[in-house]
């Protein structure tokens, strides 16, 4: 029996991109720091929310790279006077990937509380019926 996967099922056609999207995204080595929210805020609006205590806006970046949101974060080289009694406030670096959808753009970002929100945004296609001439071969 042979296995149909996802760019191989003959009525999807052109979808292979799909498949290599997924596996791209499994193997991005998201663990699960910072912690993170996706909220669906409109039918076509979302929110990506970073737990970020202690990053700066600019020990931040974002970045769009080939349809994947990319969200990383390094502190500044830590003060070595500074002597620990205990350290349980994360401050490693991270980096986060999320594949967009084609249509799906980056609408804003903005820092409030120790929280990134990232607000993405999803273009409403205009609905166009095309009519395929039939030529006599």
């Amino acid at each position: 029996m042979t296995k149909l996967t996802l760019g191989s099922h003959p009525f999807l056609l052109g979808f292979d991109q799909l498949e290599r999207l997924v596996e791209r995204t499994a193997k991005s080595g998201n663990d699960g720091y910072p912690p993170f929210n996706i909220e669906q805020s409109d039918r076509n609006a979302f929110r990506i929310t970073l737990a970020v205590a202690g990053f700066g806006e600019d020990d931040l970046s974002i970045t769009v790279e080939d349809r994947q949101l990319v969200i990383r974060g390094k502190q500044a080289e830590a003060d070595e006077t500074r002597v620990f009694l205990h350290r349980g406030i994360a401050a490693r670096q991270f980096q986060k990937a999320f594949v967009l959808a084609d249509g799906v753009d980056v609408a804003g970002a903005t820092t409030v509380n120790g929280l990134l929100h990232i607000d993405l945004e999803r273009a409403v296609p205009d609905t166009i019926v095309q009519t395929i001439q039939i030529k006599k071969g």
